[in-house]
């Protein structure tokens, strides 16, 4: 807005305002003190002279009223004054979030028993799930995704880019990978092969399986072995319920049950020797809330910088009221103060 602008007296503009000595604001009593003590000076005080008129009844004309008008821009150049030392200011802060991040990879297996429906819909659909809103959730961490069945594959290498790792993992399916089979020890040391460059301070593998390892090259327990050698902690959690499980219905619409039994052994030993943690989801809940305190467990420091851009608008004012001053010193050595005041 120009200087000139009547915008600068609308009542949403002045509470748009930081007034940094809203104090001054007190003298403004003064100003109304000021003229009744003029008033009671001229009516009380000072020497009158009586006149005779004629009965008839005396009119007063519009004129007369002129002579307030000195006083109101003397009025108003104090108080544009005032406003001026009361300082407005407008501050626009900003805010740079950022830390050090944590490097995490994902470990997902996505071998046929994860298509069981212990969990909803099954066991796959519910760990894509609690996978994207862990990701939601972070901060300038860096996240990559291996998937594995009868071999490991890096579906993504440590990124930032969480959009497009949402997506990957929105395509996950059985048919990523046709060998059969349960290949922890290979998941792991892929995941190993996309940290090890990593300089990053936390550096977590966060491995979900249902199944025994089965397949691979690699032994389970040399590749955490390995990964605690690189420095990397290891979350495993391990998904299903033991006993008859829902596999499925056939063509009559009768449901299917196979009889499920979970070995946690393998499971346990690697979080042990990765210096992390083991957990058991049963259930669509507590996988939830086991992701929640993954993330609770791995959060990096967020640091901030504030940066504040002050703006002062006295200038404004002390215009408005040099200018109010200077009218009311023309009138004041006018008839308006002299004339019609008699």
């Amino acid at each position: 807005m120009k200087w000139w602008s009547l915008d600068w007296f609308y009542l949403s503009t002045l509470k748009t305002f930081t007034w940094v000595n809203e104090w001054y604001f007190y003298s403004l009593a003064v100003i109304p003190l000021v003229f009744i003590l003029k008033w009671l000076f001229y009516t009380r005080l000072q020497q009158k002279l009586d006149f005779a008129f004629p009965e008839k009844k005396y009119n007063r004309d519009w004129v007369a009223y002129l002579r307030f008008l000195p006083i109101i821009f003397f009025i108003l150049s104090m108080t544009m004054i005032v406003m001026a030392l009361a300082r407005p200011q407008r501050t626009n802060e900003s805010v740079e979030q950022w830390s050090e991040g944590i490097d995490i990879m994902l470990v997902l297996d996505i071998s046929e028993s994860m298509d069981l429906k212990d969990l909803k819909p099954n066991r796959l659909e519910a760990a894509k799930k609690v996978a994207t809103q862990f990701i939601e959730g972070r901060f300038q961490d860096r996240i990559g995704i291996v998937i594995f069945s009868g071999e490991a594959y890096s579906l993504s290498p440590l990124t930032t880019d969480y959009q497009l790792l949402k997506s990957f993992i929105k395509d996950i399916n059985f048919k990523r990978i046709e060998k059969p089979g349960t290949a922890i020890g290979s998941a792991l040391a892929v995941a190993i092969n996309r940290m090890k460059e990593s300089d990053s301070k936390s550096k977590v593998i966060i491995l979900i399986s249902d199944g025994e390892s089965n397949a691979g090259q690699i032994d389970p327990i040399t590749a955490a072995e390995l990964a605690y050698a690189h420095n990397l902690k290891i979350y495993t959690i391990a998904v299903g319920q033991d006993g008859k499980v829902l596999y499925g219905v056939d063509q009559f619409g009768r449901e299917q049950y196979v009889e499920n039994t979970l070995n946690e052994t393998t499971l346990r030993k690697i979080a042990q020797i990765g210096e992390g943690k083991f957990f058991r989801a049963t259930g669509n809940k507590t996988l939830a809330q086991i992701f929640k305190n993954i993330d609770k467990f791995e959060k990096a420091e967020i640091k901030e910088t504030r940066y504040k851009d002050t703006i002062d608008y006295y200038q404004i004012y002390l215009t408005w009221g040099i200018i109010f001053f200077l009218i009311w010193l023309f009138l004041k050595s006018s008839f308006l103060s002299n004339a019609l005041e008699d």
